[in-house]
């Protein structure tokens, strides 16, 4: 990406770094930024390279959600291109804003359909959007001084790009419905008592290093096995148990008989580092 851009990379290894690069700005999300980072998180998904993804940001805030003031006339036209003519009638104007939202639905459903495991390294502020972001990655560690708010009741919208959907999976209903409708601040303690943090350290610094740590431990995996394992986790949203146990024997019936499960024992009998190649 380049230097401009909202969005930068920095690979380590198997592991990439997905930077949110606005710190002047707090990070606030703007325009450009919805369909800037799914192409970023779609090249890693793809990248054989890549076993794990950490979501980072600059500066002294994870993000403080939607840049208001760049968006301002994206939520009059329901287009992300500020020089667009207004709709031709209210029925038009409908129909943008609808794409709009899919549009940046999009933006953070790539974290959770990215095949990669995605750790998000969460300090200072995560408003409004930000929540959205974060509640589609795997994981979540947070800085004690992490401020989070579902912001967007207290500015008159409901939520439309994935807490209200994703939320209820990770902590209580109640504890969601709740944060939902006062739209309250709630610190890193609250949110790690809650489930949503799911290791609390130090500050931003802590964070990063614990997040890579981790990402590196997944990378030193089976990329197989990994990105199966994400896989089946999702596959078992919606489902029965015997549903899901039946879907990854059907999974396993189709990868188990790989080259790294060959590398996995030998390495095992040898008493040395296994050496996964993913096939």
């Amino acid at each position: 990406m380049d230097s401009t851009s909202p969005v930068t990379v920095e690979r380590r290894d198997h592991v990439a770094v997905v930077w949110l690069d606005r710190p002047d700005q707090r990070n606030a999300f703007a325009p450009e930024f919805w369909t800037s980072f799914p192409t970023v998180i779609d090249e890693l998904g793809d990248d054989p390279e890549i076993r794990a993804v950490v979501v980072a940001a600059k500066g002294l805030a994870f993000t403080v959600g939607i840049d208001l003031k760049a968006f301002g006339p994206a939520l009059v036209t329901g287009n992300l291109d500020p020089t667009a003519p207004a709709p031709a009638s209210p029925v038009a104007q409908r129909v943008q804003t609808r794409r709009l939202v899919k549009t940046m639905q999009r933006t953070f459903s790539s974290l959770a359909e990215c095949p990669k495991p995605v750790i998000a390294a969460i300090h200072g502020y995560c408003i409004g959007a930000g929540v959205d972001l974060i509640t589609a990655c795997d994981i979540r560690y947070a800085a004690a001084d992490a401020i989070f708010s579902i912001r967007e009741t207290r500015l008159a919208m409901v939520a439309d790009v994935g807490t209200l959907q994703r939320l209820p999976r990770i902590i209580d209903p109640g504890s969601v419905a709740e944060l939902a409708y006062t739209g309250r601040d709630f610190d890193a303690g609250e949110a790690s008592s809650l489930g949503l943090v799911t290791r609390l350290l130090p500050d931003a610094g802590a964070v990063l290093a614990a997040a890579i740590e981790t990402a590196e431990a997944i990378a030193a995996n089976s990329p197989l096995a990994v990105q199966g394992t994400k896989t089946v986790l999702r596959a078992g949203d919606g489902r029965t148990v015997d549903e899901a146990l039946d879907y990854v024997a059907l999974w396993n019936a189709a990868f188990l008989h790989s080259n790294d499960l060959g590398e996995a024992m030998a390495s095992f009998v040898a008493k040395r580092d296994p050496e996964f190649e993913g096939t």
